[in-house]
């Protein structure tokens, strides 16, 4: 049963990275935002042109980021969704909200102290963590039903 898993979240430390490594073995495949921080930022204006006001050019990337993310979480049998400890990832809130509109399995991954902010998001997740080496623990047990030794 392959799982398709779409990692969503912070951009800045390189959890996703652990989790496919740590999956190796498994029958999964990744998808994940568009993780170049400034392509992402930029990729509307610099395909659809410049805009003067950075309301707009911020407006064109988000459109275009949406493209990929509306597809990857209808297509994921399981959505992570990782809160980094540095920035408010207002975008991985939305990810997260959406996926579980869809029905989507969703994860979320964070420290304690966004326990209390992250409380709602939390109730819709049908597991919190707060470490790579959990997630794939739980994608392990979800293919093949064993638990770590």
């Amino acid at each position: 049963m392959t799982m398709r898993v779409y990692l969503s979240g912070e951009i800045h430390t390189d959890w996703r990275d652990q989790i496919i490594a740590g999956a190796a073995g498994l029958d999964v495949v990744f998808s994940s935002p568009v993780t170049d921080h400034a392509a992402s930022d930029d990729c509307g204006v610099a395909i659809m042109g410049e805009e003067a006001d950075k309301f707009w050019h911020d407006n064109k990337g988000a459109r275009l980021n949406a493209i990929r993310t509306r597809k990857a979480i209808a297509d994921a049998d399981i959505v992570i969704v990782r809160f980094g400890e540095k920035y408010r990832q207002w975008n991985a809130a939305f990810d997260a909200g959406y996926a579980a509109a869809l029905g989507k399995s969703l994860i979320i991954m964070h420290g304690a102290d966004h326990q209390h902010a992250l409380k709602e998001v939390d109730a819709a997740a049908l597991a919190v963590t707060q470490t790579p080496e959990q997630i794939v623990q739980i994608l392990t047990y979800v293919q093949d039903g064993t638990l770590p030794s």
